[in-house]
């Protein structure tokens, strides 16, 4: 795909005119979509479950709540990628003290490593209910070394290619809750009607979905990808400047959108099938997929492991990525999934390290769904100090330019910041006070 319109379009093809207009969008997406799919990791899929399980439908509200909070952030993400050139790190790195720069890696690099080894050991486990006669860490391992041989040898364009057809794997999750008879007017309450409790188990919950969904590294992919996409092109003109930013936004609003009806589709199968089932409680992945077996029927077992595949195959490259775009920014490294493994040794060594890391979680012992549920509640901690850096990185005029935030995107992008500060302070009272 090429934000340029560097495609051509065969306008007088004999395919009807809507699948020429689908065909047509479709090209146009790219990171905003693999971001925004990448957003329901294994983390956030378990994450959505528990929330269904332990309160039913209480929390469906905040999948509409979630969609403007996705869109701003990556909006603004992926903006400075195009303006700048650089990643986030790489402008921190240059326009800012480094101690920011520090405190940047020690907030994200350990969470994003948990959280591969935790989404690596969860990919095994949904391989191993598709393969009973493959032990969860053989699947594991298959997984990992498919993923890396694919990152190695597919360029980044027909890699995102890839990625952008597994995304079509989460739409599996659309489809289980309506397995069974649904209340629909239950449902559309609990969507419109916010609902809220004041005790540390709900807090916990809320802050979870909010790391689940605002998820730090989204941050870093979304800007880092946008330099990847926009390799080689001349931003001197202005109409090409409007035309960018155009198919970015209409990128950014579809993958935001795709994240927040997968999370929305999660939490209503676990809370109407699950909770009104009694069980409310998530141990293991295997759990919420077992459960669904006897109560949804087998299809819904299938589709449901299918999916956590389909967007392990998507978070694991991501986040080893994201990693290695940190650190080789950090250091001055070359860095890019456009450049070759000789041309960019380091960037493609520690991706392998942290896939590698993503398989050793087999043998530390930590419970996969432990790690991922704590894994989105740290997220949910330090989101607002990444969002204050981004923030003030848009509305940097030495940086963006003419290209900075508009009122409406501060507006926003405060409101966000003040409402995960308040849900951290509250949760932050509930542990450590009451």
């Amino acid at each position: 795909m090429t934000r340029e319109g560097g495609h051509s379009i065969n306008y007088m093809s004999r395919h009807p005119p809507f699948l020429q207009n689908l065909k047509r969008f479709w090209k146009t997406l790219g990171p905003g979509l693999i971001t925004g799919a990448s957003d329901d990791d294994p983390s956030a899929i378990t994450t959505f479950s528990q929330a269904g399980a332990s309160f039913g439908l209480t929390t469906l509200w905040m999948a509409i709540l979630a969609f403007p909070i996705l869109a701003v952030i990556q909006e603004m993400c992926a903006r400075i990628g195009i303006v700048t050139g650089k990643g986030l790190t790489g402008i921190i790195k240059t326009h800012y003290p480094s101690w920011i720069l520090y405190v940047l890696i020690a907030l994200s690099c350990p969470a994003f490593l948990l959280n591969i080894g935790a989404d690596t050991a969860v990919l095994g486990e949904a391989g191993n209910l598709l393969l009973p006669t493959i032990p969860p860490l053989y699947c594991s391992i298959g997984f990992t070394l498919l993923l890396f041989i694919l990152i190695l040898l597919l360029p980044y364009k027909k890699l995102a290619a890839v990625m952008k057809f597994i995304c079509l794997s989460l739409l599996v999750y659309v489809i289980v809750p309506f397995l069974i008879a649904q209340k629909s007017g239950l449902i559309v309450r609990h969507t419109l009607i916010p609902a809220f409790r004041f005790d540390k188990d709900f807090l916990l919950i809320v802050t979870g979905l909010t790391g689940a969904i605002i998820s730090p590294y989204l941050f870093f992919w979304q800007t880092s990808s946008e330099v990847e996409e926009m390799a080689g092109v001349s931003l001197m003109k202005k109409r090409i400047k409007k035309h960018t930013f155009l198919l970015m936004r209409k990128d950014i609003l579809s993958g935001a959108f795709f994240a927040v009806l997968i999370m929305y589709f999660i939490i209503l199968t676990t809370g109407t099938i699950l909770h009104d089932h009694g069980i409310h409680n998530i141990d293991t992945i295997n759990d919420a997929a077992l459960a669904l077996k006897p109560l949804a029927g087998n299809m819904s077992y299938i589709l449901f492991s299918v999916g956590i595949i389909g967007t392990g195959f998507l978070i694991i490259p991501v986040l080893s990525s994201t990693i290695s775009y940190i650190l080789t920014e950090a250091f001055n490294s070359k860095s890019g999934l456009s450049k070759s493994p000789g041309d960019a040794r380091l960037f493609y060594i520690i991706i392998a390290m942290a896939m590698s890391f993503g398989v050793a979680m087999h043998w530390l012992g930590i419970n996969s769904v432990k790690a991922l549920l704590s894994t989105t509640i740290l997220y949910g901690i330090t989101a607002p100090f990444l969002i204050g850096i981004i923030l003030h990185v848009s509305n940097n005029k030495k940086i963006m330019g003419e290209f900075r935030n508009n009122r409406f995107s501060n507006i926003m992008g405060m409101i966000i910041l003040l409402l995960m500060l308040a849900t951290v302070i509250l949760l932050g009272y509930f542990l450590l006070i009451r």
